[in-house]
């Protein structure tokens, strides 16, 4: 008799195919399935040949193949796909046994599908796996939530394909309740959008400004590389401005630049504006890629809307290590914004996250990966009620450190007409963070003088409103108060 399937999977794209790789290498035997049969025909003559995967061409035979409690995960489109594939499972499964759902899922999907697929008796986990291709071949981080009682049995397999850290701790650690795990991804690409966004205003400014090649930039990025900046993205960026199409010329200058997304950023932001939450540096990366995306349009305003011409004159080795300040300032800034959506959403959602887990599941394998991960651990360890990474000394010490750097290169880009959207808005979320007097008052008395929204004093305690009949025309009578 053959032996069963420790875990078996759905969906042979990219994904779905590394990751079914990196468990039967890691000791696992895996039973996989795909909609379309000659993926499973082609993947087990493939690349799985001669390994310790199976396929089957039906339901029925995948669930047969599987060992009790069924571990069955799909790595299919998020949306309806998952519905309908939950929906195709349930009546072939077992009391206990556990669908796990590893895409790229919105998390109110996964607090809904989790009360769903647990009202019939079975297990379910939604979460995050993040690293590409790569990652998810040689070790992914992995960011699981949903039904608690799944973890254990999950755990082995989860945490021997997760990518490792130096002292061997796995990148792969329960995050929490129902939609919890596919909130901290959410959030893990929103940072991304965000360096990813903060990057490429720093080689824009090099280009444009300092008039730098790509094989300038290339090396200036490859020294960030080796130093505090240290991280997967600094890494590829390096990479890929030294990379020469077939006639020799740098690649990156021929691309496009419209940039497109899936969501996951835009979703992000959204769930700040839900939670009144100032994630601005994120909300101005996805605003930067629809930006980016209306091609024709910006071709035709450049020829009518002039600005500055672009001349820089001051000494360009001590300005290029000014945009190393911004970006490194501006990215501590969000992971900051990052941490504080996800503070609210723990308090929102009754989820208990653990911020210092987080950061160490996202120090290998991740895209966001970076050096200073370690740091923001650091900071949860020393004083878990942290209300803003800002206020930990060993980031104050480098933003402070950085920030007249980082106003200088907003400040030059802003006289020289370059858009640096996402370093001016961490530049602005610093000096409104710290700032004591928001000008905040005259916006309120705005709202009371056209709408009775009312006001709160300086010289009286908290919570008592007050309303101005500011015209002499108007009543008493104001407008309930609440925020949205």
């Amino acid at each position: 008799m053959n032996k069963l399937s420790d875990i078996g999977l759905i969906g042979l794209a990219v994904m779905g195919e590394n990751l079914v790789l990196n468990m039967e290498s890691k000791g696992f035997q895996v039973t996989v399935y795909n909609r379309s049969a000659q993926k499973v025909v082609d993947f087990l003559a493939g690349r799985a040949k001669n390994r310790n995967i199976t396929g089957a061409h039906s339901i029925d035979e995948l669930v047969a193949s599987l060992a009790r409690p069924r571990k069955i995960m799909l790595m299919i489109k998020a949306g309806s796909a998952v519905d309908e594939m939950i929906e195709t499972l349930i009546p072939h499964l077992e009391k206990g046994d556990i669908i796990i759902d590893g895409g790229n899922t919105h998390f109110p999907d996964t607090n809904r599908r989790t009360a769903y697929v647990e009202s019939k008796g079975l297990l379910y986990i939604g979460t995050g796996v993040s690293g590409g291709e790569e990652g998810a071949l040689k070790g992914p981080s992995i960011m699981p939530g949903g039904s608690k009682a799944a973890w254990p049995i999950i755990k082995p397999i989860f945490q021997a394909i997760a990518a490792k850290v130096e002292d061997g701790s796995p990148c792969c650690e329960w995050v929490g309740e129902n939609g919890a795990g596919h909130f901290v991804k959410m959030v893990h690409n929103g940072i991304e959008y965000g360096d990813m966004q903060l990057i490429t205003e720093a080689y824009q400014i090099m280009r444009d400004l300092l008039h730098l090649s790509a094989d300038e930039i290339h090396l200036i990025f490859k020294e960030w590389n080796e130093g505090e900046l240290n991280s997967y993205l600094i890494e590829i960026t390096r990479d890929i401005l030294a990379y020469k199409d077939s006639d020799g010329k740098p690649l990156v200058d021929k691309i496009l630049d419209t940039a497109g997304q899936k969501g996951t950023g835009k979703w992000t932001a959204i769930s700040a504006l839900d939670l009144g939450i100032p994630l601005t540096l994120i909300g101005e990366a996805v605003f930067s890629r629809c930006l980016s995306a209306i091609k024709e349009e910006r071709v035709n305003a450049s020829k009518i809307l002039h600005g500055p011409e672009k001349v820089y004159k001051g000494d360009k080795s001590g300005f290029i290590n000014n945009i190393k300040e911004a970006l490194y300032a501006s990215k501590i800034v969000s992971y900051a914004q990052g941490y504080a959506l996800m503070k609210a959403a723990a308090v929102e959602y009754g989820w208990k996250l653990n911020y210092g887990g987080i950061a160490l599941m996202w120090r290998g394998g991740c895209i966001i990966r970076s050096a200073f991960l370690g740091k923001i651990k650091e900071a949860f360890e020393n004083n878990p009620d942290i209300t803003n990474l800002l206020l930990d000394p060993f980031f104050k010490e480098k933003v402070e450190k950085a920030q007249n750097g980082w106003r200088n290169v907003v400040a030059a880009s802003a006289l020289n007409g370059i858009p640096v959207p996402a370093l001016s808005s961490a530049l602005g979320y610093f000096d409104g963070y710290r700032c004591e007097k928001l000008p905040a008052n005259l916006l309120q008395a705005q709202r009371d003088y056209f709408g009775a929204h009312t006001y709160e004093r300086t010289d009286k305690p908290r919570g008592e409103f007050f309303h101005t009949n500011w015209t002499g025309r108007g009543g008493t009578t104001s407008s309930s108060t609440y925020n949205v």
